[in-house]
């Protein structure tokens, strides 16, 4: 089992959800911790706790925003980050959405706590597979440094 896949499931075993996954594994390749982003990320948990899109989609999305974002004043947002995050919809919409009928959680997880079990942690394993394929793709490395822009 690929170190991913293992860090995914033990996340999830410790109660973890989705998109806090994608954000403490973002944070642990840069050698960071962030208890107040992974806080943040519950916010996107169940498809914002209502059923909507996908924390998984949603959280993947902010895992990019971290390596392309605007963190303050003196920083300017990637020029490529909105390309990015279409190529992740584009890219989840094909691989989840049709075969769940839909990128919410509740046409993935069809309000099953055992489909959610069973689905979920191999979607997370597979996105955060796909964010470090984009981001390399745009010069960014998972470690955080940039190999486009100065940080």
């Amino acid at each position: 089992m690929a170190n991913e896949e293992f860090r995914v499931l033990e996340l999830s075993l410790q109660g973890f959800n989705c998109s806090q996954i994608l954000a403490i594994m973002a944070l642990e390749a840069q050698g960071k911790e962030d208890p107040l982003l992974v806080r943040a990320m519950s916010g996107l948990l169940g498809g914002f706790g209502c059923g909507k899109t996908c924390g998984t989609l949603t959280g993947g999305c902010c895992m990019l925003g971290l390596y392309a974002g605007r963190g303050d004043t003196e920083e300017q947002e990637g020029d490529d980050l909105p390309l990015m995050l279409a190529e992740l919809v584009e890219w989840f919409e094909a691989e989840f959405g049709m075969r769940y009928g839909g990128i919410d959680c509740d046409d993935i997880t069809e309000k099953d706590p055992g489909l959610r079990l069973s689905r979920c942690p191999q979607m997370v394993i597979d996105t955060f597979k796909k964010i470090t394929e984009i981001l390399d793709s745009h010069d960014y490395s998972i470690d955080g440094l940039s190999r486009s822009r100065q940080e």
